[in-house]
Order: structure tokens, then C-alpha cells, then sequence
């Protein structure tokens, strides 16, 4: 895997990870019921996607503390899952070779798949958590105030994907 790939992935997860954030707030509130996904781009403070975390904590009025204590959570995250690199390229690299092989063993591939599918169920787990804390620092009025700018965002997106 390249590193524009691990980037890639990095913020893939890192947006997923946001989103629990606010997933949190939006599951105190009644919405359309089971099933129903989506959400806003959000991301830790100064992280790679730039300023929709701070924009939200902006909106909710956060304090300095606690947007503190989000990005060194976010931070922390990513500088756990830096550590996989490595290990996502070599599989990546692995499941090329076995692809390309003159035979194929199917066996081979199913084995990386699941090492790969491990590596990103970890990183999801990561993020969760790394989710689940910083939800906690917010106040409950701050969580659902996420959720209410969420709910607009999804209202916004499904207007655009309509139309």
C-alpha cells in the first residue's frame, strides 16, 4: 500500500471515527429509525481534512479546554494508527503478489483478506473509542447540537443528491 493510500485510509477512518461523535447526539434524538446512516464530514481539530471539527465546536461554543482535550484525543488516535502502516503495506504488497501469481490460491488470498480486514476492524475500534472519549468531554446541549447540524448537513446532502 502506498502512502497515499495509508493517507487515505487514515482519513477515511479518522471521518468515521468524527462521526460517532456526533452519532452519539444523534441517537438521543428521534429520527427517521433503524437503518438510517449518514452524517457530516467531521474531523478532529486541526486535523487532515482542516476546520469542520473546529467549526462544530465553534458552533456549540466549546471551550479551550476542551477543544484541547479532543484534538489530543484525535492526535493520540492517529498516532496509534500511524503504527499500522508498515503492516497494511506489507499485506497490500502480499495480496498484489498473490493476485499476479501464475496460480492463483484462493486459500492464500482469503488468508490477507482476513489479516487486512482484521488490521481495519482494529483501526475501527481505535477510532471508536477515540470517539467515545471525546463525545464524553462535550456536554449533553453540545452532543445534541451536533446532532441538530448533522441532521441539517443530511437534509442539505439529500436535497443535492436528489435534485
Amino acid at each position: 500500500m502506498k502512502a497515499f493510500q495509508i493517507q487515505n485510509l487514515l482519513r477515511v477512518a479518522t471521518v468515521a471515527a468524527a462521526l460517532a461523535v456526533g452519532g452519539v447526539a444523534a441517537q438521543a434524538q428521534p429520527g427517521p429509525g433503524p437503518g438510517h446512516r449518514g452524517g457530516p464530514a467531521m474531523m478532529a481539530p486541526g486535523g487532515l481534512f482542516g476546520g469542520h471539527m473546529e467549526h462544530l465546536l465553534d458552533a456549540v461554543n466549546a471551550t479551550d479546554a476542551q477543544r484541547s482535550q479532543i484534538d489530543a484525543i484525535f492526535k493520540a488516535a492517529r498516532q496509534d494508527l500511524s503504527g499500522q502502516r508498515d503492516t497494511g503495506m506489507k499485506l497490500h504488497q502480499q495480496m498484489a503478489a498473490l493476485y499476479t501469481a501464475t496460480n492463483i490460491d484462493a486459500a492464500a488470498i482469503e488468508a490477507v483478506r482476513v489479516q487486512i480486514s482484521a488490521q481495519h476492524e482494529a483501526a475501527s475500534k481505535r477510532l471508536s473509542q477515540a470517539s467515545i472519549d471525546a463525545a464524553r468531554v462535550l456536554t449533553p446541549e453540545q452532543r445534541a447540537k451536533i446532532g441538530e447540524l448533522m441532521k441539517k448537513r443530511q437534509a442539505r446532502m439529500a436535497q443535492r443528491k436528489a435534485g
